[in-house]
């Protein structure tokens, strides 16, 4: 049993929701989220967030297929 499933609070500034995913904090970084400052490597979302962490993710994710597959 994880820390999602204790109930651990979403890791993002302003934010009091239950938290649905884990991720890295390098992942929530590259979409923007403003974390609080002593989450270093695993960060809790919420389901709103996830969401916009999925979106960027995504783009980053077909950007990098195209790039790799250009040769």
């Amino acid at each position: 049993m994880g820390k999602v499933d204790k109930g651990v609070n979403c890791s993002v500034k302003g934010c009091s929701k239950q938290a649905v995913r884990s991720l890295n904090s390098s992942d929530a970084k590259k979409a923007k989220l403003d974390i609080e400052q002593n989450k270093l490597n695993k960060v809790y979302v919420c389901e709103d967030h996830y969401k916009i962490v999925k979106k960027a993710l995504k783009k980053d994710r077909q950007a990098e297929k195209w790039r790799r597959s250009v040769f």
